[in-house]
């Protein structure tokens, strides 16, 4: 007891302070073993929110159509209501709108459409804030369109379900807008990881498409997420590749010239895609003019008539994808497929349909890359492999051409066929087909969506914020110009007293002639050669700024003047005002800005 006792007094009396216990609140918020910690748990319940999505997708084809995927039983009738004989494909897709379509008028819109930009759009503009009832709409709404024949796929769902638990957790330990967007990002790559069976292509779509960059620390966070969201995945289906495929192999090396050929073919399809499927979204959007709730099952009987003509595009597809890879479907069949995926997809969607259009690229390149190596096959028959390979290489670029995420795409490919020796052939066909999107498109399948709503992916946020902004709401009064034939001790004097560091110069007839800096006045009073010098020997053309140039071009030109502003010049190259970065502060934020 009295050693006891002395233990504490002589602790209490120490020099060393007893570390007292970091909140749990802070220790998440703040600490990197927090952001493990919430990566961990994001990754754990994006793999249970896989498991129970994919388990309404089969409950609700059960339901709607009697198998367990209807795209590759033909015309068979629902078992349940043999008298209608395929018929019944007509009432599934109503049936289930008029449900959905409720659902998310009601309690989360943003829960209509393929999921991917509404994501990418919380994380760019609104610091990762994600409704918390986005996870419930999304699962229930994307597996009722899908089970009644959306012709769809279920990643642009999973990805919002994912990244809406990780702002919902997020939000309730009260992160900063900074982590909270790494958060995001996590339930995303989980969601990914869980469903396809991918815990390397999770992290890869979540940093490429989500977050846009690859930061270390955001990095090792989301693969945490992915491994733990693969790990409880694999608990309820398996260890096994998503796509089981024969072995392909490269026959001779003329192939890759071939694949450069097939790269610029189904690059081209991705773009397509991406084009009908807002066309049909603008002429769905331009003909509908009763309330958003009932469009979906209005919209479902066109949907429906698709489907009973071609019931190859019920739902996901993938048997139907499969058959096209194995070699049991002839050129013209597969264009039909091709065609009629990308019109069915943009259906869906257009009528208010939920799901994603990730695999759809998927089922349009299969079907693209199969012909194609049909033609090609029966062209050089001893120097190409099986058109099967054609159309797996095809998948990986038509997703490539669609959403322009190469790393992601050749991963993906790899895990979801676990084929190791198509890798050289997928990255020379990806990186063509990327190439090629790019030079037929400004957009992606996902950013444009953003763009017609006017948001800006490629740039900055301030450059963003400043989107539709000009120079003639910026402008302050323009400083005294100097005459081209000032001698430079009177520059020098004017450029002092202005606190510019640099002035524009006029002719005697008042026409701009550019600008003199105090640096270029100095270095050149401090030369011999200045004596007789005048204004208009140092005058230079910074970049042209007028009224009608974007706040974003005119602070990029502002970076690089040599001083402080730049006038702003009318028609007949006239001078009209002054902007500087204190003028466009003020135009930004008015108000705020303290005077």
């Amino acid at each position: 007891m009295t050693l006891a006792n002395g233990g504490n007094r002589e602790r209490g009396a120490g020099t060393l302070p007893v570390p007292a216990r970091q909140p749990l609140g802070l220790w998440l918020r703040e600490s990197s073993t927090g952001l493990v910690a919430l990566a961990l748990a994001i990754g754990a319940g994006a793999g249970l929110g896989a498991i129970v999505f994919r388990w309404l997708i089969v409950t609700f084809t059960h339901v709607f159509s009697g198998h367990d995927d209807y795209s590759g039983a033909g015309r068979a009738a629902h078992p349940w209501f043999p008298w209608l004989g395929p018929w019944f494909l007509l009432l599934a897709p109503v049936l289930a709108g008029l449900v959905y379509g409720l659902l998310v008028q009601r309690f989360a819109p943003e829960a209509r459409g393929h999921g991917v930009p509404e994501v990418m759009y919380a994380v760019a503009e609104r610091g990762g804030r994600i409704p918390t009832q986005v996870s419930a709409v999304k699962a229930l709404a994307s597996a009722m369109c899908i089970g009644s024949g959306g012709s769809v796929g279920r990643e642009g769902p999973i990805v919002q379900i994912g990244s809406a638990l990780g702002s919902t957790l997020g939000r309730a330990v009260r992160l900063p807008e900074s982590r909270l967007r790494i958060l995001v990002a996590c339930g995303a790559a989980g969601g990914i990881a869980a469903t396809f069976n991918a815990p390397l292509a999770g992290p890869f779509f979540a940093m490429e498409l989500i977050l846009g960059d690859f930061a270390v620390d955001s990095f090792g966070a989301v693969v945490l997420a992915s491994v733990t969201a693969s790990v409880v995945g694999r608990a309820a289906f398996g260890n096994t590749a998503f796509l089981e495929l024969p072995a392909f192999t490269v026959h001779n090396p003329i192939e890759y010239l071939l694949f450069l050929g097939l790269g610029v073919v189904v690059g081209g399809c991705g773009v397509l895609f991406t084009r009908v499927l807002y066309l049909v979204e603008d002429v769905c959007d331009w003909a509908w003019r009763g309330p958003e709730w009932l469009r979906p099952a209005v919209g479902g009987v066109l949907l429906g008539g698709l489907l009973l003509a071609l019931p190859e595009m019920y739902g996901v597809g993938y048997p139907v994808l499969h058959n096209a890879v194995t070699g049991r479907y002839l050129f013209g069949f597969l264009l039909l497929l091709l065609l009629g995926k990308i019109l069915a997809t943009s259906l869906t969607i257009g009528i208010g349909g939920s799901g994603g259009v990730f695999a759809p690229s998927l089922f349009i390149g299969a079907m693209g890359g199969t012909a194609f190596g049909i033609v090609v096959h029966s062209w050089l028959p001893q120097l190409t492999a099986s058109p099967g390979m054609y159309g797996l290489i095809g998948m990986g670029a038509a997703f490539a051409g669609a959403a322009r995420a190469p790393i992601t795409a050749i991963i993906v490919l790899f895990e979801l066929t676990g084929q190791y020796g198509i890798i050289l052939p997928l990255m020379t066909a990806i990186v063509i087909a990327t190439l090629t999107s790019r030079a037929l498109s400004r957009d992606t399948i996902y950013t444009l969506k953003l763009r017609r709503r006017g948001v800006h992916l490629d740039r900055s946020p301030d450059e963003r914020r400043m989107a539709g902004t000009v120079v003639g709401t910026a402008m302050e009064e323009l400083p005294e110009p100097l005459p081209e034939r000032a001698a430079l001790a009177d520059a020098a004097r004017a450029l002092a007293l202005s606190g510019h560091g640099i002035l524009p110069v006029v002719g005697g007839d008042g026409q701009y002639h550019g600008c003199v800096t105090a640096r270029a006045v100095a270095e050149a009073l401090g030369a011999d050669s200045s004596v007789g010098s005048t204004v208009a020997d140092l005058a230079e053309l910074p970049p042209l700024v007028t009224r009608e140039t974007p706040l974003a071009d005119a602070l990029a030109a502002l970076s690089h003047a040599g001083g402080t502003g730049l006038p702003v010049l009318a028609e007949k190259n006239r001078l009209t005002g002054w902007v500087t970065h204190q003028s466009v502060l003020n135009a930004l934020y008015g108000s705020a800005v303290p005077r």
